[in-house]
């Protein structure tokens, strides 16, 4: 599973990363010394972290093989099974995201920033390769999320394999230093409520706000959305 897990993050980072390069899109610091000791920084901390994601998908791979004891399901066999595999999509989507943004801010926290945070905003600003660099500490937090979600809540092994994408894209494209969706998008009903590079770029600028993972929900309710980053702005 760490192997998965690694191969997983290499091929889509080191796709968007190669694709910002492409672009001629400044993907770092300015200085390119400076840029690419970040980004040994962000791989190295992020296959400690696949190392560590692999430990708790392993087990519940295990649970299910050797006990059955997972909610996972191998088949669509009545069509109450294939309504719900749409909707477990987004019920994981909507649980991991609540997961993600109040772990995420407790981790901004003084003392756990200190300690376990700080990795992650230590890339400024962040790169494509940044998606998974945390201190061992944190990738904890992120790790044991949905492989314990498989032991209450049933999904569809496809359907589990389409959040673990959206997962993947989504951790990696609000990290890349630009924004990949059309400005109608981003400025229309998806961007006031889905998060995407424009919106996340403005927590690693301003530290306090914009918590979320994949929607604007929590941090609309709870005061915690800044809204938009203007590219080029800086704290």
């Amino acid at each position: 599973m760490t192997l998965i897990i690694a191969v997983r993050y290499l091929a889509v980072s080191g796709g968007f990363a190669w694709l910002t390069r492409r672009r001629g899109i400044h993907d770092g610091p300015a200085d390119p010394t400076k840029r690419r000791t970040q980004i040994r920084a962000e791989i190295r901390w992020s296959l400690i972290s696949a190392a560590i994601y692999g430990i708790p998908a392993a087990l519940a791979v295990e649970a299910f093989r050797q006990w059955g004891w997972t909610q996972l399901m191998w088949t669509v066999e009545t069509p109450l099974q294939a309504a719900w595999w749409p909707l477990s999509i987004l019920a994981y989507l909507f649980a991991h995201d609540t997961w993600f943004y109040w772990t995420h801010r407790w981790m901004h926290q003084p003392r756990l920033f200190k300690a376990a945070h700080a990795v992650h905003h230590a890339s400024r600003p962040p790169t494509a390769w940044a998606a998974m660099s945390f201190h061992p500490w944190e990738a904890i937090s992120g790790a044991i999320f949905i492989p314990a979600m498989v032991f209450i809540l049933p999904i569809h092994i496809g359907a589990l394999g389409v959040v673990m994408l959206i997962a993947t894209i989504m951790g990696v494209t609000n990290h890349m230093g630009w924004e990949m969706f059309p400005a109608r998008w981003v400025n229309g009903w998806w961007g006031r409520h889905i998060i995407s590079a424009s919106h996340h770029e403005a927590h690693h600028r301003f530290y306090t706000c914009n918590y979320g993972l994949y929607f604007r929900f929590w941090d609309k309710v709870c005061g915690t959305d800044r809204g938009l980053a203007k590219w080029g702005e800086r704290a």
